[in-house]
């Protein structure tokens, strides 16, 4: 029965290279592990062996042919004895390398879907036939283990060395030194389990749970359809600082945080200039009369955005104290829809893990996120002069068919000016 040799996958991404060079020539004995052909990527050159006994009867892709596809049928292999006949049928749609365009050579019969070879493999089985990859054979052949009773886990069902001695439930068997990697390939890039399977990186499993699953849905979505413009502003907190700390020190029943004070300025820069507190949609631009501000706050299950509503309109305790009642029920998994759907732009504040500088990612629909970073003692130039100040990086995330550069510029431009003078969000 004739064998298809296919066009293997030699690296997890690789989705088509160039067949450098025949090793073997039509009408050559071909024994199990021996080298048959030379597969060029971007990456590196490396060898294909032949899985099973045979004899080379065709070629069908001539060496130096490049843009070959994963998969691609580039000869076929038939067993001792078969009949030359059977190859009757089989005709070479890829012409030679000196007239071979890359788009000829992809024309070459392809399966369907590509699929990753366990190693560099050769060619693929048909009927009842034991198929497995040299390795998996001689792990088997050492171990006693009968082949026909292993379901193979590699393309077509092929056995592989993790099918003999994979671990489950969180570890994986190491590669051999000196075997080629299982390789994978996913339509839309490397899956990360079946890399660290392919590489035999040891690893456990933990389920999405749903918020995850909606955070990472509507991440994917805000960067493939918003298209994001990114502000920065540099503002100096002495002067907030110093209010801060006459306020903690009254011995109120609250204490004051510096993102308490950047909610605050938040939303009245949004008040102040209206412009920035907008949506976009495809009619309109929505513009909101009202400043709700999402909080990113980081869970256990995942991260999610309580709001403080009119944050305007609330004093600096009204802020602390509801933030911290919402930061706790969001911890506990508490909150209600209404109490985290909605707002019209977004505050993550990553200061207190030391990150200076960040550029978040729009929260849809709303049109813009601020990225806070820590407060750093810098040298800064005033009056001709050095001096040392406390500063904090703003960053600015826009969705830039709503909010501009110019109009996210006159935004941190407002929102600075409140953080330099605190005594504005005390009044």
């Amino acid at each position: 029965m004739p064998h298809n040799v296919l066009m293997p996958a030699l690296s997890p991404t690789m989705t088509e290279g160039k067949l450098a060079k025949w090793v073997k020539k039509e009408g050559d004995k071909v024994k199990a592990g021996q080298v048959l052909a030379e597969i060029e990527t971007d990456k590196a050159t490396m060898e294909v062996e032949a899985v099973d006994e045979g004899t080379l009867a065709k070629i069908l892709v001539p060496a130096g042919t490049d843009g070959v596809k994963v998969n691609t049928l580039i000869a076929i292999l038939l067993e001792d004895g078969e009949d030359a006949a059977a190859l009757k049928n089989v005709s070479n749609d890829v012409k030679a390398p000196a007239a071979a365009s890359k788009a000829e050579a992809a024309a070459a019969p392809a399966a369907a879907k590509p699929a990753a070879a366990p190693q560099p493999v050769a060619h693929q089985a048909t009927g009842t036939r034991i198929y497995a990859s040299p390795l998996a054979k001689r792990i088997a052949k050492e171990k006693g283990i009968d082949l026909s009773t292993i379901k193979g886990s590699g393309p077509h069902g092929r056995i592989v060395k993790s099918d003999l001695e994979g671990g489950k439930g969180g570890h994986v068997a190491p590669v051999a030194a000196g075997a080629a990697p299982k390789a994978v390939a996913h339509a839309a890039g490397p899956d990360a389990k079946a890399l660290a399977d392919a590489y035999g990186i040891p690893y456990k499993l933990i389920p999405n749970n749903g918020i995850r699953k909606v955070v990472a849905r509507r991440l994917l979505e805000s960067k493939q359809t918003v298209p994001h413009f990114y502000l920065s502003v540099d503002c100096e907190l002495d002067a907030l600082l110093a209010v801060r700390k006459q306020l903690n020190d009254a011995g109120q029943s609250y204490k004051i945080s510096v993102n308490d004070f950047v909610i605050k300025a938040t939303g009245v820069a949004l008040a102040q200039y209206p412009a920035a507190n907008v949506s976009w949609t495809d009619e309109n631009v929505v513009q909101y009369e009202r400043a709700d501000v999402s909080v990113a706050v980081a869970t256990a299950n995942g991260l999610i955005t309580p709001i403080i509503k009119d944050a305007a309109n609330k004093s600096l305790k009204d802020i602390s104290n509801e933030m911290k009642e919402l930061a706790g029920k969001a911890k506990d998994g508490k909150l209600k829809p209404a109490e985290f759907q909605g707002g019209t732009i977004s505050v993550s504040n990553l200061g207190m893990f030391g990150i200076s500088n960040f550029a978040a990612i729009v929260n849809p629909p709303q049109g813009a996120i601020l990225a806070i970073g820590a407060g750093e003692q810098r040298a800064v130039v005033k009056d001709g002069q050095v001096k040392v100040a406390t500063v904090m990086t703003v960053t600015m995330s826009t969705d830039h068919r709503c909010i501009d550069g110019a109009i996210g510029a006159e935004y941190l431009q407002v929102f600075k000016k409140l953080i330099e003078n605190p005594m504005s969000l005390i009044l």
